[in-house]
């Protein structure tokens, strides 16, 4: 069976809290993340594409793309632990390069990333108390330089490398400006801070030794090579129009002076609650970008300047402002454009800005706009539309329209099209919106607020309510297929109203917790509800009451939704289960391996569903639901899903979540095929207008019509007379330009003629010149041969003497290698500079050589006639010249023998101060080793006192135990006084009632005889009808659960049988595929032929059921009827044997008291014939009186232990005969009084005593 596949189209939001959170990728396409997706965002052509972040993502923290714009860096928390991935943009899709996730050293987080110039290198700094910069060599996973930037636990905002320098690195963050080299495998500072530390939050590099800085309190601080060279510091005003203008305080070039310094602030948010707390004058510079002419920086809330650099100076001037615009449709017009830029960003050609704010809002600005409004600030305008600046909690879409309606807490409802993927109508209220819904007209909204539950009109440009119900906190809303109702839920209450008389037809009460999610059935004639209450209830509209429940206390729910077919509810919530609920039963429970479900959307087709969960992924699976783990995971967003909707056409999926992100998706089965239900009738392309409205735009139009006439008018008068004006302009310069031209040409005839005597003049001249150096060069050559024999032998000597000293140099240079390198590399930093400066001296120079040349052609005629004394002269001075070279290389020697002496100097002072940082290092470790060892007895000693916490917790709740038991204890003691008093009193000598009752006691017997056959005629019929009702509930039971088998294994067969209709084409897979369905079906068969049972049985079965049922009515009317004639009786049965058992325990009294009686007697006699053995004949008379009176007492212990074991018998029988009628339903006796036990009697100790004294 194929899966469903959901493909990301299009993502309205912007992820917030990542570090550089857009670039460009090139001219055209911008980087931003969104949910758990960075996007590619053509501004031309509106598409987006999708690089997909790690797989169960909790947090994106920074990104960084590479200078070459081929690798995209993603920093991010994966289960806990960070990881760093690394994408190959180029490549299409993009793909995972690498991932660096397995680290040699501590970590929690990396908060800031910066790749290389060359994009070899990767620079990550880590969170505190960490707070390591590390140096990578990405693509072999290498480390290779770290350091601990901060050991104070403050914050490091940015890291970046030096734009042409792969070795230097710049390190940011509060009381921290660090600039870092890389040499021998280690980083070392190279700067030294002077002066305070401040809260630097921001820096870019101007250039490779040149850094601008931004801090908190609004300063702007420019270094060269570590020194501060330039500072600037930025001022808001606040005038009485409440705009504020930024104007430049103080500026200077002292090296030492730094400005005061505000109280250190680790992270944005509480930059901005220090801020509005102390009401600072200063902005903060949260973002600086570099470009050609300068840089750009945030300069306070929704404001950026641009500085470019001056001409004559190193210093940098402010140019040109940009704002954030103004929203109109804001709810305080005034205060939207009040939000701080925390990124800013230059396209390659540096054609356009583009800026991020703190409200989660993208903003770009063409560089033309800002030269044309040199007087006015510019203004930027949105990258694509205003976005949710918190999460999304409402979430609506209808039928006639391509629609979707969203609200948010950041108190605005919006309107967009998917379609399009554009916004259509966007409004912001006073109150927080918590819940939205659309008609499935698309013309009218219901969204809940804060205070009321507004019904809206969505018009051509405006929303506008024209009805406010008072129903507060509204957190769930929705209007019926049909459209002619909507519910909207209060609390733990569903309100229900009519959008013809817009009146509230009824009131749905029976939750006892908050209602989370509500769901109409196709025909609108139900609605489900769930809540967090555990329980799912299905309401009647029509009669106003539930018709199923299903509640389940331990399961708090989030969301439910119905089949198309509104024979199954699915509900999702806290047990990590989905439920499939029918006729208020739960048949299945799927489990959610481990993840909580927050939302569920089912297909109006039936074929699939979507499951939305708290780590923002989406579920996607086919239905009827599997039964193995058969589905695909999405991670879509960054928070969890809050609401998640299918179009009525099944083609788009539609979620929001936490992360103030809408996505898009597109439908697909697995083979590719598109999910798509066929419309009859396309999109509605009507609009709701007013009529006010449309009167004031016709008006406007007519004015328009009268004020562009009159323009043409005037157009066209001002164009003819500038016709009549560039007319005599043209004459006038026609005729200028004849007379020109007629000079030129006698000008070019002179200038020939000219030419051509001082050509023929250079020519004879040149002769005369080439014998001259003939002869001269004959004379050289002579000259030269002597004295290059000379020099040979020179130069063999001095060969020999080179060698020794090279091999002496090349000794020296060895040992001198090592000390040179640090101050070759100065030098090299140091002559770079110049070399640039002289490069651009060379460059003007050159284009005076350009301009020199074209002078020099047209003069070159004039000059060839001097050129023979000119080149004499010219010798002369170049020997002169070369001379003077020679002595100044001479100098420039003894220089580089002094400057090897200072580098020598220099060398020792170096190796001195790493002698003392290496003790200092030994005091550092020293002091750490002790700070460990104080570490680990503070934290011994709260374990200690967790321990002593805990203790005396326990010991503290034993003590409440015992408190309670002592107070349950003492209530037992009070409860059993009071009841042995109340014995007490009651156990007193009733001999003389004990004759009436042994008469009562048989009449009992007699009517309990009667009574006890009655009972078994009335128990043999109950149980005979009992066990007809127990026999019919199970075959109702057994034949549901056919019939749920049967409509399932019929739903597969026909989706089964559905995908094998694709392969109709190609006969062996369709063969293939048939055979499979056989295999899978038949054995099945027996199931099948039991649910075709004959008809003739079933109808006998019906018949001998209703039988049945008039017996048991019939039955159970007798059996109430009797018993309410037998309560009386049973009643006075009830109280007789209480009595009864009174006097029995009495009687067992006086039997034990006889029975020691009897025993006295005996050992009496025994010992009367022990003492007169002798008197015989005399005792005769007297024994056998003896004897008559033990055996006529004997006699009557046997009687009245026959009694005692008859009565035994009967009131156990009258027990059971009591016990079968109380099983028995519809007989409960009124009495419930327990009869004492008869095998252990009560022995009273108070009657054994007055007993003997009677009798005595």
């Amino acid at each position: 069976m194929s899966t469903v596949v959901a493909q990301p189209l299009h993502v309205f939001g912007l992820r917030p809290h990542v570090a550089n959170n857009v670039f460009f990728f090139d001219e055209q396409i911008v980087i931003f993340p969104s949910g758990n997706y960075c996007v590619k965002y053509n501004m031309d052509q509106k598409w987006q594409k999708f690089i997909p972040g790690s797989d169960k993502s909790q947090a994106m923290l920074a990104l960084s793309i590479s200078p070459n714009r081929r690798y995209l860096a993603i920093s991010e928390l994966v289960q806990e632990k960070p990881v760093i991935t690394i994408y190959e943009l180029s490549s299409i899709p993009c793909r995972k390069r690498k991932i660096l996730n397995n680290f040699d050293f501590p970590v929690q987080k990396f908060t800031s990333i910066a790749f290389s110039p060359d994009s070899k290198y990767l620079l990550t700094q880590t969170s505190p108390p960490e707070s390591n910069l590390v140096y990578w060599l990405w693509e072999k996973q290498k480390v290779m330089a770290m350091i601990k930037t901060d050991s104070q636990n403050n914050a490091v905002y940015q890291v970046s490398f030096s734009p042409q320098d792969n070795t230097q690195v710049c390190v940011t963050g509060n009381g921290m400006f660090k600039i870092l080299r890389f040499t021998e495998g280690t980083l070392k500072q190279t700067n030294f801070q002077r002066g305070e530390p401040q809260n630097y939050l921001s820096h870019s590099w101007l250039s490779d030794d040149k850094i601008v800085v931004g801090t908190d309190t609004g300063r702007l601080l420019l270094f060269e090579s570590g020194d501060q060279r330039w500072e600037t510091s930025i001022m808001v005003k606040e005038s009485t129009s409440e705009t504020k203008n930024l104007d430049v305080i103080q500026e200077s070039e002292s090296l030492i002076q730094f400005p005061p310094l505000s109280s250190p602030v680790p992270s944005y948010e509480q930059v901005r609650t220090s801020s509005s707390q102390s009401q600072l004058t200063m902005p903060q510079v949260f973002a600086i970008a570099a470009y050609s002419k300068g840089f750009a920086c945030s300069a306070g809330p929704g404001r950026v300047l641009l500085y470019e650099k001056m001409e004559d100076k190193d210093v940098y001037h402010e140019s040109r402002e940009i704002r954030i615009p103004v929203d109109p449709q804001g709810n305080d017009p005034s205060q939207s454009d009040k939000q701080d830029i925390l990124c800013l960003c230059f396209s390659p050609s540096e054609e356009s800005l583009m800026a991020s704010t703190s409200k989660n809002q993208l903003f770009s600005i063409t560089m033309s706009l800002t030269e044309i409004s040199k007087g006015e600030p510019a203004h930027f305008e949105y990258l694509m539309y205003p976005l949710h600046s918190a999460s999304i909690t409402g979430l609506a879409t209808c039928i006639r329209k391509p629609l979707i309606a969203t609200c948010s807490p950041d108190r605005s409802v919006r309107i967009w099209n998917y379609e399009s993927n554009t916004l259509e109508l966007y409004r912001e209220y006073q109150e927080e919106a918590y819940t939205i819904s659309l008609h499935p007209s698309g013309h009218f909204i219901v969204v809940g607020f804060a205070d009321k539950l507004r019904l809206m009109n969505l018009l051509i440009d405006d929303i506008r309510a024209f009805k406010e119900y008072s129903v507060r906190g509204c957190r769930e809303c929705a209007f019926s297929n049909g459209g002619h109702l909507f519910a909207a839920v209060n609390g733990n209450v569903i309100h229900i109203f009519t959008t013809t008389s817009l009146e509230n037809i009824s009131n749905l009460k029976g939750h006892t917790g908050k209602i989370r999610s509500i769901a109409w059935n196709a025909d609108d004639s139900k609605l489900i509800s769930c809540g967090t209450d555990g329980a799912v209830y299905e309401w009647n509209l029509s009669t106003g009451r539930r018709e199923t429940e299903c509640v389940l206390k331990t399961c708090s729910y989030n969301c439910v939704t119905v089949s198309p077919d509104a024979k199954i509810i699915f509900a999702v919530g806290s047990d990590h289960t989905l439920k499939e609920i029918a006729d208020s039963s739960i048949l299945r429970e799927i489990s959610s391996f481990d993840v909580i479900y927050t939302a569920i959307a089912i297909s109006h087709s039936g074929r699939m569903m979507f499951v939305g969960t708290s780590m923002g992924t989406i579920r996607a699976m086919k239905y009827p639901l599997p039964f193995h783990k058969e589905f695909n995971d999405y991670q879509a967003h960054a928070g969890p899903v809050i609401k998640m909707l299918l179009t009525f056409d099944d083609q788009y999926l539609l979620t929001v979540a936490e992360d103030g992100c809408l996505f898009t998706w597109k439908v697909f089965d697995k083979e590719g095929r598109g999910i798509k239900r066929e419309r009859e009738v396309g999109f509605a392309e009507e609009v709701l207008v007013t009529k006010i409205d449309m009167e004031e735009k016709a008006q406007v139009m007519i004015e328009l019509k009268t004020r562009v006439e009159e323009l043409k008018m005037e157009n066209e008068y001002q164009l003819r007379l500038k016709d009549m004006n560039y007319t005599e302009k043209i004459k006038d310069l026609t005729d200028k330009f004849l007379q020109e031209m007629e000079f030129l040409k006698t000008k070019n005839q002179v200038l020939r003629t000219e030419k051509e005597k001082q050509d023929i003049s250079h020519r004879e001249r040149m002769d005369e010149l080439l014998e001259k150096q003939t002869r001269e060069v004959q004379d050289l050559e002579c000259c030269n041969n002597q004295k290059l024999l000379l020099e040979y032998e020179k130069y063999q000597e001095l060969q020999l003497k080179s060698q020794r000293m090279q091999e002496e140099y090349e000794k020296q240079l060895r040992d001198n290698d090592e000390t040179k390198s640090q101050a070759l590399e100065e030098l090299t930093e140091f002559y770079e500079a110049k070399l640039q400066e002289k490069t651009t001296l060379l460059e003007e120079a050159q284009e005076d050589v350009r301009q020199q040349l074209q002078e020099f052609e047209e003069t070159k005629k004039q000059i060839e006639e001097d050129e023979d004394q000119e080149i004499q002269d010219i010798k002369i001075k170049y020997e002169k010249s070369l001379r003077d070279e020679k002595e100044a290389n001479l100098r420039l020697k003894g220089e580089t023998g002094i400057m090897r002496k200072k580098f020598s100097s220099l060398q020792k002072e170096i190796e001195e101060r790493a002698n003392d940082i290496e003790l200092l290092k030994g005091e550092q470790v020293k002091l750490q080793g002790v700070i460990k060892s104080l570490e680990k007895d503070i934290l011994g000693l709260k374990r200690e006192i967790q321990e002593r916490d805990e203790t005396i917790q326990d010991k503290e709740r034993r003590i409440y135990d015992l408190k309670k038991k002592n107070q349950e204890l003492e209530k037992f003691k009070f409860v059993l006084d009071y009841k042995i008093k109340e014995l007490m009193k009651q156990i007193e000598p009733r001999e003389n009632e004990i004759k009436v009752m042994k008469e009562q006691i048989q009449e009992m017997e007699t009517e309990l005889e009667r009574f006890h056959k009655q009972n078994t005629q009335l128990e043999l019929n109950i149980t005979e009808l009992w066990q007809k009702l127990k026999a019919t509930e199970l075959e109702m039971r057994r034949e549901r659960q056919k019939e749920r088998d049967l409509e399932a294994l019929v739903k597969r067969f026909k989706t089964d049988l559905h995908n094998c209709m694709a392969y109709i084409q190609e006969p062996r897979q369709l063969k293939e595929k048939v055979r499979g369905l056989f295999e899978k079906y038949v054995q099945r068969a027996d199931m099948v032929e039991i649910a075709g049972l004959n008809t003739d049985l079933q109808q006998e079965y019906a018949r001998q059921r209703d039988h049945l049922e008039r017996n048991l009515a019939t039955l159970k009317k007798k059996v109430v009827k009797e018993s309410e004639l037998h309560r009386t009786d049973y009643v006075r049965i009830m109280q007789e044997n209480v009595s009864l058992i009174k006097e029995i325990n009495e009687l067992r009294r006086e039997l034990k008291y006889t029975r020691s009686q009897v025993y006295d007697l005996e050992a009496a006699l025994k010992l009367a014939k022990k003492l007169q053995p002798q008197e015989a004949s005399e005792a005769v008379p007297s024994e056998s009186k003896v004897g008559i009176a033990p055996t006529m007492r004997l006699n009557e212990q046997e009687e009245t232990r026959r009694i005692i074991e008859m009565q035994r018998l009967e009131i156990q029988r009258l027990r059971d005969q009591i016990q079968e009628q109380e099983q028995v339903p519809g007989l409960h006796p009124i009495s419930k009084i327990r009869l004492a036990s008869l095998s252990k009697p009560e022995v009273d100790l108070g009657a054994q005593t007055k007993r003997p004294s009677s009798l005595q």
